[in-house]
């Protein structure tokens, strides 16, 4: 018998499947969508039930979708780009296109995903000039008041007059150790564990670093030596070369993690969990390609890499 799917999938439904695959489970995605748990279930029940047959596998971590699931899911994604191509369309005819996104960065890694995300918003709206604010700053949110950048990319959201934060997402942050380094042996690592160890990290002040913001100022612990470099590639050659050991994102490192090339351990019973957040200033908030850009990010973002969790 053949289904007409406009009878019964609606907007809705596809933004339950999105919120389905970036969370991979049932609670975290009615979170996103305003639902109870219970709620988004029935939900995908009734649309299995009109279509006769299951669109993902309930009893996986993450959950695992069937080849049903993974159509609607491609559908979903399809009709969202086009939404989001149709509105931005009719903003710029009524605001105009052109606009400057000039991008200070607080974390070393982020270009990983940075240049794409920029690349992407080029194609829609080519009349913004983009450009990335170089070189170390020890204030970077401070560049919005100064008119020196419009978006900067932090690690902590602290309140301050005029700036508005836009939650991006949050990953995991594991130690990084040779193969055969003695604290494997571990399940996990504590703050004493760095005490004897060299510390291998960017060259950026302690405070902006979540290792020390979360573990190890709070233990009063203090790395036996510590050594920077600005290159995640240096960080992992030192590592593995036994100079020391070092706690990045697992999605800066997680081609290296995948090939073997250092071991990785958690920091904390519960591992050490890390966020980026976007600043903006509240004026820059309501541009139209501010949106976009940001609202890019998170989804490039929640396709790139694996164990993110998208924030807001």
């Amino acid at each position: 018998m053949m289904v007409h799917a406009a009878a019964v999938l609606e907007i809705r439904h596809l933004d339950s499947l999105i919120a389905l695959a970036e969370t991979g489970n049932l609670t975290r995605a009615g979170e996103k969508v305003s639902l109870s748990q219970s709620a988004l279930s029935h939900q995908m029940r009734a649309l299995e039930d009109h279509y006769g047959c299951e669109l993902f596998e309930r009893k996986t971590s993450p959950l695992r979708w069937t080849r049903a699931g993974e159509r609607l899911l491609v559908l979903a994604y399809d009709v969202k780009r086009l939404t989001r191509d149709a509105e931005r369309d009719v903003v710029r005819i009524g605001e105009g296109t052109a606009g400057s996104l000039r991008i200070a960065v607080e974390c070393h890694s982020c270009f990983d995903w940075l240049m794409p995300a920029m690349d992407l918003l080029r194609e829609g709206w080519p009349d913004v000039e983009m450009d990335i604010v170089s070189g170390f700053h020890p204030d970077p949110v401070g560049l919005l008041d100064e008119n020196r950048a419009d978006l900067v990319i932090v690690s902590t959201a602290r309140r301050r007059k005029g700036i508005d934060h836009h939650p991006l997402f949050e990953y995991d942050m594991p130690a990084l150790l040779a193969h055969g380094h003695p604290l494997l042996e571990k399940s996990y690592l504590t703050a004493r564990d760095f005490a004897t160890e060299t510390l291998i990290t960017y060259p950026i002040p302690d405070p902006r670093m979540d290792l020390f913001r979360q573990v190890l100022e709070p233990a009063g612990v203090e790395p036996r030596e510590r050594r920077t470099t600005e290159l995640t590639v240096a960080i992992l050659q030192l590592v593995k070369s036994r100079r020391g050991i070092a706690a990045l994102p697992r999605w800066a490192v997680q081609p290296y993690l995948q090939n073997d090339y250092v071991a990785e351990m958690p920091i904390g019973a519960k591992g050490l969990r890390a966020s980026l957040h976007a600043a903006t200033t509240r004026e820059a908030s309501g541009q139209a390609f501010m949106k976009e850009f940001i609202g890019i990010v998170r989804l490039a973002a929640a396709r790139q890499f694996e164990g993110i969790r998208l924030l807001g």
